[in-house]
């Protein structure tokens, strides 16, 4: 299980390095928190899991595209 949850790890870290628009990196991001959490639960720490839950898969993405609307927003 955790050799799954590398390698599910490792293609969405990479996928996140490789995408290019802000908009679609959000929320790649949010994907590569997720298989983080997923890692984190199969190696049995529940707590880290959570808290990567909250902060990596729902707050990063949301900061960010409240900052991408702020920033196209037009005059």
């Amino acid at each position: 299980m955790i050799a799954v949850a590398l390698v599910w790890v490792a293609a969405a870290g990479t996928a996140v390095v490789l995408t290019r628009d802000p908009l679609r990196q959000a929320f790649v991001a949010g994907f590569f928190g997720l298989c983080l959490a997923s890692l984190y639960l199969s190696m049995q720490a529940g707590d880290v899991a959570l808290s990567q839950l909250v902060v990596g898969a729902v707050a990063l993405p949301f900061i960010v595209l409240l900052a991408l609307a702020k920033v196209r927003r037009p005059q």
